[in-house]
């Protein structure tokens, strides 16, 4: 199967091209400004497009992004490229989202201290909220979630 992506506005259509089933939905009215310009994001998710969708989001916002699509991955990439935020997945292959959080977010760093983390998932119980809490996650959306509540969240903290 193939598939082809494309992000214009708000609008996020994902198209087979095999079959030309189109699935076609509408983001939100996220207002889109440099505001992160000069900023670094890692976008941590194993869905591709989801990658893709708040990669070109944020990007047109003004941030460089760098992309992981497993915990291992996402790790190296922090390390070698110093993100000023993680959007990071909570349910990963290789290593899970929690998993990562807890290295990146080590007893020596603090809530609120560089990188931050918005922790994304699919579950919507307590239970992971409270974990990825206590590992020091500075940002926490179930999906699906508005992208302007992301972009509110990622001003919030890189605004300090």
């Amino acid at each position: 199967m193939s598939v082809e992506v494309l992000y214009s506005g708000s609008t996020f259509t994902r198209t087979d091209t095999d079959s030309g089933l189109r699935n076609t939905r509408v983001l939100g009215e996220a207002t889109v400004t440099n505001v992160f310009e000069g900023k670094m994001v890692l976008i941590v998710d194993d869905d591709r497009d989801m990658v893709t969708a708040l990669s070109t989001l944020i990007r047109d916002a003004g941030a460089t992004i760098q992309t992981a699509y497993d915990g291992n991955a996402a790790i190296q990439m922090a390390t070698e490229h110093d993100p000023d935020l993680i959007v990071l997945d909570a349910m990963l292959p290789k290593r899970s989202g929690f998993l990562v959080l807890e290295k990146l977010k080590s007893p020596k760093r603090k809530k609120g201290e560089k990188p931050f983390v918005i922790m994304i998932t699919g579950n919507s119980g307590k239970r992971h909220q409270t974990w990825a809490e206590s590992l020091g996650v500075d940002g926490y959306l179930n999906k699906p979630f508005r992208m302007e509540r992301l972009l509110e969240s990622m001003e919030k903290l890189l605004a300090n």
